[in-house]
């Protein structure tokens, strides 16, 4: 050890002593003892496997407290001391600042402590230089000092701790699977992020924070940890209200306290379980009022959450998001005519995709969340790829419709047995879910709004239950007789209705070209339409083979390498795109945009689309982009900022996070000197008429 960190030791062992002793008299209890050779927090440094030049990996403090004794937060409050790192790298690598789990509050003798009383982690990002040497392990170590601390003792201790990080060509590995479940645990510890900024406004003694935080969000024994010290009273009580879509909390200040930051960074915990949110507050306006909150909000905030899910989900079956599969959802319809089991069976078959498929994009959209991705609900339809690869399907059914060829997976084709008749259910509902989730209609944008901020298993749920929402009818008419009778009976007309709902799903594809167009200009529609027309070819050749009695198999891996090279090409074939005019002479939509139009005192028509949202288009096309509107506007001198969310816009996310809304539409109007106020996501002229001149609609 150098004489420099012998001498660093001794100052942090000191700052300890005096800080228990200005504590006086409430840390009076508090005893510093000397070092022991048996740690009452024992820690080891755990890397997560091998890096590449130039990338990153995540290393874990890993602490493990004896029974009875604690450690502390970033900010450890009234008493104690934070962790303080001295790293030894080699020359060019760098570490994060750490990233700790939410605490927990410990209030002694009125001082209120930041701690953690059971094993916990804090991780840092490694990250390696571009120049670091292939197949070496380079050593990395750490001198690390904390307090740990028991109800009446605090023990200073240090420990240098080390680990070994292997420099591999392309960042991957072999995980282990130990390793890997531990860090997967310690990030689940972590606060999730909130996109959007709290605001905060001290009147004397009080500060109040305004934090963005959808109604539905359900609360137990809320706590704000505020990073900087000296910002608040740690040990006075806080006071929580709920408001339109916000929660404040009112905190008191010492006497003593020093001017307030320009900004501050804070945690707030929404549970006892250490589900929690990180954020960052800046100084605004923070409404007066609201709802206080008794220590916890009722659970059936939660259920009403999952009901909202349901209702949405079921909801979508008749908005025109729902369009782009109405064919295939119309002959699974008339499929229900059949014998009771088949019946139930596709029920069950169809429930199931949209579930599962639900589910596994609220997952991967939580998962590219948590690794710091601004993506919201429809993530999927913002990639160039997954547009090309719809349009090639949608060609496919096309073909499969107008009786080109028979494909018995879909359970489309006349020769379907009862098993692919399922199997064919199950995957008209996992396309069904995928296709028709991304617009967000009424409860829906509630309940989706509020999962971006819930904890994992409850945010998965709300994902799954909109599944269930929108496969509900088809199961429903699986079990209920009586709404099957309703149904017109299966007979030979149905092989003419077939054939002509190949018309709405060549539409569909018609659309997705232009969607191309859209996204990739004309590179991507050229590109797009040539893979179609081999695709189309292709399946032609099936189903002359299959009139034949011959087997298809040569065409059928000719498509499958098709669409491999559909998937590589695609981003090399995206090009420059336009901006769509407006009639209502809309600005590109940014914070500051908004900004500058509120504070110049106008009326402001926020206005966030998608070209892949049909619900988006047909508001646009009856009740925005109309004359009367563009009159009223012009009249009312309103500003209006449209965003564009056909790809991927961070600043577009935020605002949508910010507004409790996991997707578009969104529409929010802003009077002058006012707060914001979402409108209906089915939108008529009248409404965005009577809030320009300032009138109530009649009733």
């Amino acid at each position: 050890m150098t004489i420099v960190a012998g001498v660093l030791r001794y100052l942090f062992r000191l700052l300890i002593l005096l800080t228990l002793a200005a504590s006086a008299p409430a840390a009076a209890q508090f005893a510093s003892g000397p070092a022991s050779d048996t740690p009452r927090i024992a820690a080891s440094l755990v890397a997560e496997g091998p890096v590449a030049p130039g990338g990153t990996i995540t290393l874990a403090f890993d602490f493990r407290p004896t029974a009875g004794w604690h450690g502390y937060w970033t900010n450890p409050g009234d008493a104690g001391l934070g962790m303080r790192l001295a790293w030894d790298l080699p020359p060019g690598w760098t570490v994060s600042e750490p990233r700790y789990p939410v605490p927990g509050t410990l209030l002694i003798s009125g001082l209120m402590n930041h701690v953690y009383e059971a094993p916990y982690g804090v991780l840092v990002t490694l990250t390696a230089p571009s120049n670091a040497q292939v197949r070496r392990t380079v050593p990395i170590a750490v001198d690390a000092n904390w307090l740990a601390c028991s109800d009446r003792l605090c023990v200073p201790e240090e420990a240098v701790l080390k680990a070994s990080v292997l420099v591999v060509n392309d960042g991957t590995w072999d995980p282990d699977p130990e390793t890997t479940k531990r860090f997967d645990a310690w990030r689940q510890a972590l606060p999730a992020p909130l996109d959007s900024p709290a605001h905060f406004d001290a009147r004397g003694q009080t500060l109040r924070v305004s934090i963005p935080l959808p109604d539905g969000v359900a609360l137990a024994e809320p706590h704000l940890f505020i990073a900087q010290k000296g910002v608040i009273d740690p040990a006075a009580p806080q006071r929580a209200l709920r408001q339109d879509g916000a929660l404040v909390f009112e905190l008191q200040r010492k006497t003593s306290a020093p001017p307030l930051p320009t900004r501050f960074d804070a945690v707030l915990r929404l549970d006892e379980d250490g589900n929690g949110l990180s954020l960052s507050a800046e100084p605004g306006a923070v409404a007066e009022g609201g709802t206080p909150l008794d220590g916890a909000t009722e659970s059936p905030g939660l259920v009403w959450l999952l009901v909202s899910a349901v209702l949405g989900g079921m909801l979508l079956n008749i908005l025109p998001c729902v369009f782009p599969i109405l064919s295939l959802k119309a002959l699974a319809l008339l499929r229900h005519g059949t014998d009771e089991a088949t019946a139930r069976r596709e029920g069950l078959a169809y429930t199931a995709g949209t579930t599962i498929a639900a589910a596994a994009l609220g997952a991967l959209l939580l998962i590219l969340r948590a690794g710091g991705e601004q993506v919201g609900w429809a993530f999927q339809l913002q990639e160039p790829v997954v547009i090309v690869m719809l349009a090639l399907l949608a060609v496919a059914v096309t073909a499969n419709l107008a009786g080109l060829y028979e494909f018995v997976l879909t359970g489309l084709g006349a020769r379907g047995s009862k098993a692919g008749q399922a199997r064919g259910a199950f995957a008209t509902g996992l396309l069904a879910s995928f296709v028709a989730t991304p617009c967000t209609g009424p409860f829906m944008a509630a309940a989706l709004g509020a999962a971006l901020l819930l904890p994992t298993v409850q945010a998965l749920a709300l994902f799954a239950m909109l599944g269930i929402g929108l496969g509900l009818p088809f199961l429903l008419l699986g079990f209920i007789p009586p709404l099957r009778r309703a149904l017109p009976r299966p007979g030979p007309w149905m092989a003419r209705f077939r054939q002509w709902m190949a018309l709405p799903m060549g539409l569909t594809a018609l659309a997705l070209f232009w969607l191309a167009y859209r996204m990739g200009g004309w590179t991507l529609l050229i590109g797009t339409s040539v893979f179609a027309a081999v695709l189309l070819g292709l399946v032609v050749q099936i189903g002359t083979s299959q009139m034949r009695g011959r087997k298809a198999t040569g065409y059928a891996l000719a498509g499958a390498v098709l669409i491999v090279m559909a998937v590589i090409a695609t981003p090399r074939l995206v090009g420059e795109t336009t901006t769509r005019e407006s009639m209502l002479d809309a600005q590109p939509f940014s914070e500051k945009a908004l900004a500058d139009a509120r504070a110049a005192g106008r009326p402001v028509f926020v206005w966030m689309t998608a070209d892949w949202c049909v619900t988006c288009k047909v508001n646009e096309a009856r009740a925005i982009e109309t004359e009367a509107v563009r009159a009223a506007f012009a009249d009312g001198n309103v500003v209006v900022l449209r965003g564009d969310w056909t790809r991927r816009d961070p600043a577009i996310t935020r605002y949508l996070t910010a507004r409790g809304s996991a997707g578009v539409p969104l529409y929010v109007w802003y009077k002058s000197g006012e707060k914001g106020e979402n409108l209906p996501q089915l939108l008529s002229s009248d409404t965005l008429i009577h809030r320009a001149m300032g009138t109530e609609p009649s009733r």
